[in-house]
């Protein structure tokens, strides 16, 4: 996996995606304004006390995506959560977590499912230190298994085994 200029890049950006999606979560602001607000005032100049680099149309397809397709993505989650969890009963930076990583499984197939995983991994364990990285990694590979069988080969092992 590559770990040049362009995944830091894109690494900044599903962390800012992250971090826009809780706080539309949070706050209820608009995906537009929060977009707005990151690229404006958080990403910066470079040179800038504080600058942040990051892909910042990647970053906004990411934050717009989900709100587009959101109801699909939620159900997804849902879907490969255990029956005693719901999707309102995650923490809401797991759940933008979640959100944001399954949009890009489901609408992004120019990047890998294994780099996706391994990104949200990360992301996860930069907020949390228990058991949900590894929560986020096994729901993830549940998602992106179903969606993305050729990545994985099992199209053709799921059409011997009939």
């Amino acid at each position: 996996m590559s770990k040049g200029p362009h995944s830091k890049l894109r690494r900044a950006a599903r962390l800012a995606a992250v971090q826009a999606l809780y706080q539309m979560d949070v706050g209820g602001t608009l995906s537009t304004s929060v977009v707005k607000e990151f690229i404006e005032h958080r990403f910066g100049l470079e040179g800038e006390k504080n600058y942040i680099a990051a892909d910042e149309e990647f970053f906004e397809d990411l934050v717009e995506g989900v709100v587009k397709f959101q109801e699909d993505i939620d159900n997804r989650i849902s879907e490969n959560l255990s029956e005693k969890w719901s999707l309102k009963r995650l923490d809401l930076t797991l759940r933008a977590i979640m959100r944001s990583a399954t949009y890009e499984v489901l609408r992004r197939p120019d990047v890998p499912a294994l780099v996706i995983i391994d990104q949200y991994v990360s992301i996860a364990s930069d907020f949390f230190e228990g058991k949900e990285p590894g929560f986020v990694n096994g729901a993830l590979d549940k998602i992106a298994k179903t969606v993305r069988q050729a990545e994985f080969g099992l199209v053709g092992a799921a059409a011997k085994s009939e």
